[in-house]
């Protein structure tokens, strides 16, 4: 039995000291993991109105693609035919450019169509950023550095996140039968925590261990083609560089055959856009589509390679035709980013998302609550700062996220007709709020700033649906798409959400033990002299 709790102690030490490390880093991937489930329609509702004339119809669609190359060689390299333009895509024939110097991130993009007059109209696609925003800061864990040194992080934050996974559930095994369905309300707040930590932890384990392991992946994911390399291809991987050639000087197929053609080969594929490339002389393509039956290792597409000039589909990239051990990767993919299932799973996966958000705020919620002082006579204690500091953290890199994303998103209505780089103002006003609130939250305190914070929160989120319905009444500078209403709705409700928080969690600061960090009483740090020996 001593031996049995020795080890159990240390598995406990571990799933603490790592959710203390990195809980803070994952509760910002899990919560703006979860708004990117919906990266779609969020992009749609944050895209400007283009200005471009209304897209010409596939059959035109290759006089379009000749008038392209003829006045923008450029647009030769790669070109995209559209097969059912849409509000964040309006153009039928869209490409990208890089000025000398630029990345491929850093790419202009250029959508054409034609006149009412028949000539060529070519206009800059200002698609909204903000979806990306949020993507980059759920891969990169919310830090600011370059991908190169941000993803290996992610990578050693995703490994810890997998070690506490193991070792909280076998601290919870030891009494997995007694605590497993219980929610026990009432004064002792440390053991209602601990219950819906427990809770949310076990019911959604195999959840967080894909997500662990496929992060993992994904981080490090050169390193593992490298060692590949290196292992099973030492003499390097021969690639057949082979192209089929056009029978007898025959020309690209028109789009509208390729698509007839595509929908014959791959029934329930529904296709979206054709890709070409202009090499030497040659045209390759490919299709991008989704088959809703079949998970991808994209959130909402698919793609393979195409002949343009037969129409005939290399299908075996393609999730549902794909061999076992790439159909086993594939749905490794589709497992992480819940593109299976439709909106459904979609939805699914958001709620998990947050519950996983909820997961790592209660458990440094614990940690606090575990080394409070308690009240033993008329005095109240001084709380140890390391209890001061995490609470102060865990408030405002929780809710500076949370209001920040909001912000950001609520400005994409605003920004395009009065500032150039939407990137860098989009960014800067998640990093503002997000620095500002962790300020704040250390300035009153998190007692205080707890309220305060959620109350930003949902007047952030509320200034996303007010930016619909003051571009509906025609205000300058905003617009409204007739199917945003989604992404308003949600927003309202979680307003809603975020104000019912406040207002119990300042019942909790009234009510509550007056010896607690999370009492209004206790929003100083405590003084040097207070200070234990090892405060963290």
């Amino acid at each position: 039995m001593k031996i049995r709790s020795d080890i159990i102690k240390v598995y406990k030490d571990v799933h603490i000291w790592i959710g203390i490390v990195s809980g803070l880093m994952l509760f910002i991937a899990f919560y703006a993991g979860s708004v990117t489930m919906f990266e779609k329609p969020l992009e749609r509702w944050a895209t400007p109105p283009s200005t471009l004339s209304p897209a010409p119809s596939l059959q035109q669609a290759d006089a379009l693609v000749a008038a392209v190359l003829a006045e923008h060689p450029k647009a030769a390299s790669r070109y995209f035919v559209a097969v059912r333009p849409h509000a964040d895509q309006p153009a039928r024939v869209y490409w990208q450019e890089r000025a000398p110097g630029q990345g491929r991130r850093q790419s202009t993009e250029y959508g054409a169509s034609f006149a009412a007059d028949g000539s060529l109209q070519v206009t800059q696609t200002r698609k909204a950023p903000v979806a990306q925003l949020v993507d980059t800061l759920h891969q990169l864990v919310g830090l600011p550095f370059p991908d190169k040194i941000a993803r290996p992080i992610m990578g050693a934050v995703a490994m810890a996140y997998a070690v506490a996974l193991v070792s909280g559930l076998i601290v919870l095994l030891i009494t997995l039968s007694k605590d497993v369905f219980a929610l026990r309300i009432g004064k002792n707040i440390k053991r209602m925590w601990l219950d819906a930590h427990n809770a949310l932890g076990l019911f959604s384990l195999p959840f967080h261990i894909v997500i662990a392991l496929t992060s993992v992946v994904f981080a490090f994911h050169d390193q593992f083609y490298d060692a590949q390399g290196a292992v099973v291809y030492p003499q390097g991987i021969e690639w057949n560089e082979e192209h089929a050639e056009a029978p007898g000087g025959a020309a690209v197929l028109p789009a509208a055959e390729l698509l007839r053609r595509v929908e014959q080969q791959l029934p329930g594929f529904e296709v979206q856009s054709f890709g070409f490339q202009n090499k030497d002389g040659h045209v390759e393509a490919t299709v991008t589509g989704l088959d809703i039956r079949h998970g991808t290792r994209a959130r909402v597409y698919a793609s393979t390679h195409l002949d343009p000039y037969s129409g005939e589909v290399d299908a075996h990239d393609l999730p549902g035709h794909m061999d076992g051990w790439n159909g086993a990767v594939n749905a490794f993919f589709a497992l992480h980013f819940g593109s299976f299932g439709g909106n459904p799973v979609r939805w699914l996966y958001l709620l998990m998302g947050l519950a996983g958000a909820a997961l790592f705020y209660t458990g440094n919620l614990l940690w606090v609550e575990s080394r409070r002082r308690k009240r033993k006579g008329v005095e109240t204690p001084v709380q140890k700062r390391s209890a001061w500091v995490l609470a102060c953290l865990t408030v405002g890199v929780s809710l500076g996220c949370v209001a920040g994303i909001s912000a950001s998103i609520a400005a994409t209505k605003w920004l395009p007709s009065l500032v150039t780089d939407l990137k860098a103002w989009h960014t800067g006003i998640y990093y503002a709020v997000f620095v500002a609130a962790i300020a704040w939250a250390f300035l009153r305190g998190a007692p205080r700033a707890a309220v305060e914070l959620l109350r930003l929160s949902a007047l952030c989120t509320l200034a996303i649906p007010l930016s619909s319905i003051a571009g509906a009444l025609g205000v300058a500078c905003s617009w409204y798409h007739a199917g945003s209403w989604p992404v308003d709705l949600t927003a309202l409700l979680s307003v809603l959400v975020m104000l019912y928080i406040a207002r119990r969690t300042q019942m909790r600061l009234q009510q509550g033990h007056t010896d607690s960090v999370w009492s209004q009483g206790s929003a100083e740090p405590c003084s040097a002299e207070a200070l234990p020996a090892n405060p963290l």
